[in-house]
């Protein structure tokens, strides 16, 4: 779900645009497309396993948009999302699962509680977008966790989460990208090569010259695809594949994602992984 203009501060009142904004409604605006998540879902699940998933629980859920996205495409459909900050969880109740009608609100569950350990009903996808699960710095705490997301599915279930690298994704810079009402800076600001240990930030800018720093920051261990692919199959999944976006005529990613053995050395991508057990 996209952003409104009033919920990112474009609108008057007192104070600064960044005084005014929603660091969650900034987010959502700029990083996730929980449409598209939801779409590679449906049509990938379709394709593996000839029907139609119905069950989703989105693992690091924070506001819980992909899990609202979901239940609004299809009346049979239900999720739940995990999440172990009981604040943004709360934001999500308030202005995500509060936006569905009653009915569609019936059909999602959040739950305040660690990945690691939290018990849910078996679904028919689990899923960890937006690179959250990097926050496991370690093998066997990774591992860990695609144990434990492996135990969440049905008996046909796929785990589904996506992953970023190339080789500008181990520099330490700052991205901008401009929209209609502030400017979303990516700050890749510490990485250690011996460790892997990552450090980064988002920031916000806004036309008024204001701006909103370190509006979300993450200390994770930047994974690559080998280890990521290694650590599912000792985790017990019987077949991980790799989902690489194509490219259109500029050469721009096309937001078309197909099964890859290799990839390309870009200078920075980002892939969808489907682990089944």
């Amino acid at each position: 779900m996209a952003a409104r203009k009033e919920d990112i501060g474009a609108g008057i009142g007192p104070g600064t645009m960044a005084d005014r904004a929603d660091r969650h409604e900034l987010y959502e605006e700029a990083v996730q497309d929980v449409e598209q998540e939801c779409e590679f879902i449906t049509d990938t699940f379709r394709e593996l396993r000839g029907r139609d998933a119905l069950s989703f629980r989105e693992d690091f859920c924070g506001t819980a948009s992909a899990a609202c996205e979901w239940v609004r495409q299809n009346s049979r459909r239900t999720a739940i999302g995990v999440d172990i900050d009981p604040q943004v969880l709360e934001w999500g109740r308030q202005h995500r699962v509060g936006r569905l009608n009653s009915e569609q609100q019936q059909r999602v569950k959040l739950v305040e509680g660690d990945v690691l350990s939290a018990r849910t009903q078996p679904v028919d996808v689990v899923g960890a977008f937006n690179f959250s699960y990097y926050v496991f710095k370690d093998r066997t705490r990774l591992r860990k966790y695609f144990a434990a997301a492996r135990d969440a599915l049905g008996p046909d279930g796929l785990f589904i989460l996506d992953a970023f690298g190339g080789h500008e994704a181990f520099e330490e810079m700052k991205e901008k990208t401009k929209y209609d009402n502030f400017t979303y800076i990516w700050d890749q600001a510490e990485y250690y090569p011996i460790t892997g240990e990552y450090v980064c930030h988002i920031h916000f800018k806004f036309p008024d010259g204001s701006k909103m720093k370190q509006a979300f920051s993450y200390e994770w261990r930047l994974w690559t695809l080998p280890e990521i692919r290694e650590l599912l199959s000792e985790a017990g999944f019987r077949k991980v594949t790799v989902y690489w976006e194509g490219t259109d005529e500029d050469g721009e990613g096309n937001g078309e994602f197909e099964p890859e053995e290799k990839g390309e050395a870009d200078a920075g991508w980002i892939v969808y992984i489907v682990a089944q057990p």
